[in-house]
């Protein structure tokens, strides 16, 4: 007899648990309202953490798990996140001219990535409803979901891609977050997993689910973070699913409708550093850090700055007067 309670299950419902998701889906529809007015023409994705975009960084922790395939859920005037991946051969022309290999190779790099697909989202109708328009794309593979906001260092993805390679079903990234922000996310609920799976501080099972529940609510202060692998069983349950939180269709809902079930759902818990450019202070954050990590800027920033917040303790917020 198995030792896991929920194999025989588990293999009723994912004769194929050992399918690597080869895909990623990134939602980049959003119209990015905290960060107007520049976003009316410029998409939050493209914004710079220093020296490449948001949207870069999260297409290059797809690649470095092994995927080869993103589609973009794009919006209307976001057309400029399918142009950054494209080759500009005129201007790699000059550069290669210049003898400026350095910057030709990082002009060229956003190309060499992945292979990029688009769909439209017709309109905005919560992060379910984007999920859902990559059916067609995603066909009955299992996938990976990352949000256009966040990005994880170490990468979280890979170990995630690697356990639902195992389990099948569902796989979540969660961190924890205080009390007091419970309100601001999907909540999982989560029990010991499988042993075998791996460091039990590290792999849970999850048990429920419950989006932007009040503190007093919450099953927990795990959160989820951005990072999900879904298995094509999913688009069914977003197609049940009605509007929850906020009026839209939410993830968190259509996921909880499969774990009901019987859809087997684990999760990393990721304990690294996680970089989340969704809201100004985030993005600041992410832009400061990765100066201060910068081989050829570092040491300046680092030093500039440090000036800088001690001026600020000693002149106020205003710093400089004159």
């Amino acid at each position: 007899m198995s030792q896991d309670p929920h194999a025989d299950r588990r293999e009723r419902r994912n004769p194929s648990v050992t399918a690597r998701a080869e895909c990623a889906v990134i939602p980049a529809a959003g119209f990015a309202t905290r960060f107007l007015p520049v976003t009316k023409s410029i998409p939050k994705e493209l914004l710079p953490v220093v020296d490449r975009p948001v949207l870069q960084y999260i297409v290059e922790e797809a690649a470095q798990a092994g995927i080869g395939d993103v589609l973009l859920i794009t919006g209307r005037g976001k057309t400029s996140m399918v142009d950054y991946f494209d080759r500009r051969p005129e201007l790699e022309d000059i550069l290669a001219a210049k003898g400026d290999e350095k910057r030709l190779a990082a002009v060229r790099k956003p190309a060499e990535l992945a292979e990029i697909f688009t769909v439209r989202q017709p309109e905005m109708r919560g992060l379910g409803h984007a999920v859902g328009c990559a059916r067609a794309h995603v066909g009955d593979r299992p996938f990976a979901v990352l949000l256009g906001d966040e990005f994880f260092a170490p990468p979280v993805l890979p170990e995630m891609l690697d356990l639902q390679a195992r389990t099948g079903g569902i796989v979540l990234a969660l961190v924890e977050v205080p009390d007091e922000q419970v309100s601001r996310y999907g909540i999982g609920a989560v029990a010991p997993a499988d042993p075998d799976l791996g460091d039990p501080e590290q792999v849970v099972a999850v048990t429920g689910l419950v989006e932007k529940p009040a503190p007093a609510d919450a099953p927990s202060n795990l959160a989820l973070a951005g990072r999900y692998v879904l298995p094509s069983s999913i688009f069914e349950a977003i197609d049940q699913t009605g509007p929850g939180s906020g009026g839209e269709i939410q993830l968190t809902d259509a996921m909880a409708r499969l774990l009901a079930e019987g859809t087997p759902v684990h999760a990393v818990v990721f304990r690294g550093v996680r970089y989340d450019t969704g809201a100004p202070l985030g993005y600041l954050q992410a832009v400061v850090q990765h100066a201060c990590q910068n081989e050829e800027l570092g040491p300046e920033f680092r030093q500039w700055l440090t000036t800088l917040v001690a001026e600020f303790g000693e002149l106020g917020v205003g710093g400089r007067t004159g």
